[in-house]
């Protein structure tokens, strides 16, 4: 491949909203990629037009191979480095063989329009996402910003946004920003019923309607959060343990016996680069864990199976949470050694089987032991006791 490649931002106002350099690297072009739409802005010439084929990831190195030697410009929404192809070439080419001339993104556009700071907004991605990655980012006050898939995309926003108990939130669509068709329409989120254009971005100033949950991205949310059969890591235990794990943001995390997920589903809610793997062997309990994971809003990768034996070819982990099958011949050893280099393990136990285990992997190995009680205050007739839970035993350790 050439290094000569220049990727174009181009906005809705199309060819007029361009920068005099960038309008010369599309007359010189040889080769002209992008979307139909985006090949539509520029004016009619003689240049090689190719519009993307479906799904791009996997046709974009051989279109690039065909078309080398030639001086290709690819056109771009917006900022081309922002949720863009821009990143995608640069990952795919190296930094040096790409040249990006950026236009102003939807994210910048938008805060000019209702006058939010944009270091004061969280950006969403809802291309080729669910709209439940929505979840975690409703938080009362917050300001979002959600990039929208298509023209269905704000109807299903208002829709989660109202089953969660924001209906009251100010949801802003703005289409075709920059264009001479620009429109911007406000309504609360539980009044949404207008038909839009495909080009959109959503605006959402989280409201929360009187005694919605507060579900925060710090461990520990309430138990009931999560469907269970009662395989649920419970509330303090859950956040005693994410502070040995010790989430940070890209890192990935084996929880093994996923059980209803709260240890991978909270893990991912740390932050949108948070990755997780729940190994769980039970079908029906796989199924619960999924559907935790949809309707709390993050991707778990779950695979079913018994481990040791299921971790075999997964990618290796940063922190790996053993909450289940601590007893299964050889699963220290298989996990050990797969982890990275500084990664955290922590396992939990509260069967005497377990725990005896557990306290032998501390006497040959160190780190961190400790045993955890809770006791929960309950009525005893016309009276307030405490009823404990069953202590649990927590083992943690760095490699």
């Amino acid at each position: 491949m050439a290094a000569e490649l220049t990727v174009v931002g181009i906005g809705a106002d199309g060819w007029e909203g361009l920068s005099p350099s960038a309008r010369s690297v599309i007359e010189s072009a040889e080769v002209l990629m992008g979307s139909p739409r985006q090949l539509a802005l520029v004016p009619a010439s003689s240049v090689v037009r190719v519009a993307w084929p479906s799904p791009l990831s996997e046709a974009l190195p051989a279109l690039l191979s065909e078309y080398s030697g030639r001086r290709i410009c690819v056109l771009a929404s917006g900022d081309p480095t922002f949720h863009g192809i821009g990143t995608t070439l640069t990952r795919l080419l190296g930094g040096d063989a790409v040249r990006v001339i950026p236009h102003p993104s939807s994210v910048s556009l938008a805060c000019a329009r209702l006058g939010w700071s944009q270091d004061q907004v969280q950006v969403v991605s809802l291309v080729g996402h669910p709209v439940e990655r929505v979840h975690p980012h409703l938080q009362p006050g917050r300001r979002l910003l959600i990039l929208s898939w298509g023209a269905h995309t704000p109807a299903e926003v208002a829709a989660l946004l109202t089953d969660r108990g924001y209906g009251s939130s100010d949801l802003t669509v703005l289409e075709l920003l920059g264009g001479p068709s620009e429109r911007v329409r406000t309504t609360q989120a539980s009044d949404w019923s207008h038909d839009v254009e495909a080009l959109n971005v959503i605006a959402v100033h989280c409201r929360p309607d009187p005694d919605t949950p507060l579900l925060p991205t710090t461990p520990g949310l309430p138990d009931d959060t999560y469907e269970s059969d009662g395989q649920l890591t419970k509330r303090e235990v859950r956040a005693v343990t994410m502070s040995r794990l010790a989430p940070i943001p890209g890192q990935l995390l084996w929880d093994i016996g996923g059980g209803a997920g709260s240890i991978a589903i909270e893990w991912s809610r740390h932050h949108p680069t948070c990755r997780a793997i729940a190994i769980e062997r039970d079908p029906d309990r796989a199924k619960r864990l999924e559907r935790n994971a949809s309707a709390l809003g993050v991707p778990v990768d779950l695979v079913q199976g018994a481990a040791p034996e299921a971790l075999a070819g997964l990618q290796a982990p940063d922190a790996i949470f053993i909450g289940g099958g601590a007893t299964a011949p050889g699963m220290f050893d298989a996990c050990w050694n797969a982890l990275r280099p500084g990664g955290r393990l922590v396992a939990n136990g509260v069967t005497l089987e377990t725990e005896s285990l557990i306290v032998q992997w501390y006497a040959a190995h160190g780190g961190d032991l400790i045993r955890l009680d809770v006791q929960r205050a309950s009525k005893i007739g016309t009276m307030t006791g405490w009823r404990p839970a069953m202590p649990v035993t927590i083992w943690s350790l760095t490699k």
